[in-house]
């Protein structure tokens, strides 16, 4: 099955190579990337951190391909986040190590990510709860190797991980600490409530309060004779506003920076500029008597994250802040004025438009192919890895 995907996979991605020397000559509709941008935003961030002398261990959820991760990695191909387990193991299969599996631990998936941490120098995996750490202990590692565990702590994000004010917070760790078999490498928090900020005052507001209650827990561990335990939070909005207490941190953990997005400008991280991908997308329809166009992107090829509630309505279209996306349906996007009538002849049947997303990681994963180019012209595919 995967050699057919694999010989499919690569019939696609080499007949659209073939037929585009520039992204305006791409069939639509397409997902493209700015290599330039991409290098920039890496770059950026790696900087950042090595000035705070943080390790940048960055996310791959975003783009999940190999020359992406790459570049943000600095050419390493060492010390990465993963959100699957499918990420994990075509990362290790591409020459990767020391990856950490962010996902509270699923109990069907231990036998696997037991086979990685015996195979890899390094193979990190996310706990939360004392269930999952009695698995790992039903399943010891092989070649006298101990399982490396981070655990989750829920800094008032609220989705995975133990409330920091929880007692049971610091008796996981304990636990975890104790466990014959097992190492308690790191804390893990994910500061994702900075994703309702509304500029760098509450971005780094949000970043300080992470920061503080996860370095707090370090300090109860040391209290508790804990030593040697690393500490990491993370998102692309607190590592773009970072805080000077993230000095102390060991790691930062973001991901989607290397994209961008529009969601992302709007929260303050970035500037539209900074945004390195696109849908393309063609016209195909004119419709006067209810001033629409009518565009060959549907929601199969560009999230619907962000419910319209753009002025803009589910996308920027670069070049065209008079146009709205009001709305998708599976392989078609209804287009109007913002305000007032269409002047149809600027935007004639089979012309392009580009749309920038809402939110990068989403529309990422709905594209087989991602097409790279420097400033028009195409430079090469990238093949993301799919599945969990």
């Amino acid at each position: 099955m995967h050699t057919v995907h694999a010989f499919y996979m690569h019939a696609f991605s080499t007949s659209k190579r073939m037929a585009a020397e520039f992204t305006k000559d791409l069939c639509t509709p397409a997902f493209t990337v700015d290599v330039d941008t991409v290098k920039r935003n890496a770059r950026v961030m790696l900087e950042r951190f090595e000035k705070l002398g943080v390790q940048l261990r960055p996310h791959m959820k975003t783009h999940k391909t190999v020359e992406c991760a790459d570049i943000m990695t600095g050419g390493a191909r060492r010390c990465i986040v993963v959100s699957t387990l499918a990420e994990a193991c075509f990362y290790a299969d591409h020459g990767y190590d020391d990856i950490l599996y962010a996902y509270p631990l699923p109990f069907d998936k231990v036998e696997r990510c037991a086979q990685l941490a015996e195979r890899l120098a390094l193979f990190h995996v996310l706990v939360d709860n004392s269930a999952t750490l009695e698995e790992l202990k039903k399943r010891p590692l092989k070649q006298g190797k101990s399982w490396h565990v981070w655990m989750k702590l829920d800094c008032d994000n609220g989705r995975a991980g133990i409330p920091y004010s929880e007692p049971r917070a610091l008796q996981l760790a304990k636990d975890i600490a104790a466990t014959a078999g097992v190492n308690l490498t790191g804390v893990y928090a994910h500061c994702g409530n900075t994703y309702g900020c509304q500029g760098e005052e509450q971005i780094k507001a949000v970043a300080q309060e992470t920061t503080t209650l996860t370095l707090q827990f370090m300090e109860k561990l040391k209290a508790a004779g804990i030593e040697g335990v690393k500490s990491s939070i993370g998102s692309t909005p607190s590592c773009s506003q970072p805080v000077p207490d993230m000095a102390m941190l060991s790691e930062v953990h973001p991901g989607n920076y290397v994209f961008y997005d529009v969601q992302q400008s709007l929260i303050g991280s970035c500037s539209l500029t900074d945004v390195a991908v696109r849908v393309l997308t063609r016209v195909i329809g004119h419709y006067p008597h209810r001033n629409q166009l009518l565009v060959d992107c549907g929601w199969t090829a560009l999230s619907h994250d962000g419910g319209g509630k753009l002025p803009t309505g589910y996308a920027v279209i670069e070049g065209h802040p008079e146009l709205k996306l009001l709305a998708m349906t599976q392989e078609h996007g209804r287009v109007e004025a913002v305000s007032g009538k269409l002047d149809f002849s600027k935007y004639p049947i089979g012309s392009m438009l580009s749309l920038m997303p809402y939110h990068a990681c989403a529309t990422a994963m709905m594209h087989p192919v991602y097409y790279v180019h420097s400033q028009g012209k195409i430079v090469g595919t990238w093949t993301p890895t799919r599945g969990w």
